[in-house]
């Protein structure tokens, strides 16, 4: 995310082996800023998905002690997902979701994934891995310059990058996986 407008700036890339993709970071000068790590994500509308229809994103995250409240704005079109990102800290999980409830938003979807994430002295971005129960992926976030030049770097091409939320690639892949949980939580 960038500094004051608070536009965070980032795209996913499919990896099909995690080890593999380890090398490929550390190889290249990447260290680790923030160990692995579980996340429970809950994201957040109302019954008639008013925020979801209006390209909006409301969302709880739970990651070790930490819970995070996020809101994300439109996205701007672009080679890169572009959008307003808010976020503060909460200091109880459960207090968070009721004051949500409260306010008439409940759970829509939740996701759970794995998250390293990795950075460079001095560089204006950062790589996560993220373990997913639909497969892994690098997200490179940062200034759209550097995400170019470090997604080339990694062996990237542009035509690799993917802008859909886990929430619009856990819907595709459900599709194609009959009996899928509604949510993309690991078994």
């Amino acid at each position: 995310m960038s500094g004051a407008n608070r536009e965070e700036v980032e795209i996913k890339l499919p990896v099909a082996d995690a080890a593999a993709a380890l090398d490929r970071i550390h190889s290249r000068g990447f260290h680790v800023i923030a160990a692995r790590l579980f996340e429970d994500n809950i994201v957040l509308d109302t019954p008639a998905e008013t925020l979801r229809s209006a390209g909006l994103l409301l969302r709880l995250r739970r990651a070790g002690d930490t819970v995070t409240c996020t809101f994300k704005g439109k996205e701007i079109p672009g080679p890169h997902k572009r959008r307003e990102e808010r976020e503060f800290q909460a200091s109880n999980f459960h207090e968070a979701l009721a004051v949500f409830h409260g306010l008439g938003y409940a759970p829509s979807f939740r996701y759970q994934k794995y998250r390293t994430e990795f950075a460079r002295e001095n560089e204006p971005g950062h790589v996560t891995l993220d373990e997913t129960p639909i497969g892994t992926f690098l997200e490179l976030e940062g200034a759209p310059e550097w995400i170019d030049g470090a997604a080339e770097e990694l062996g990237f091409r542009k035509s690799d990058y993917v802008l859909a939320s886990y929430g619009r690639l856990y819907k595709d892949w459900a599709a194609k996986h009959p009996g899928a949980p509604a949510d993309m939580v690991f078994s």
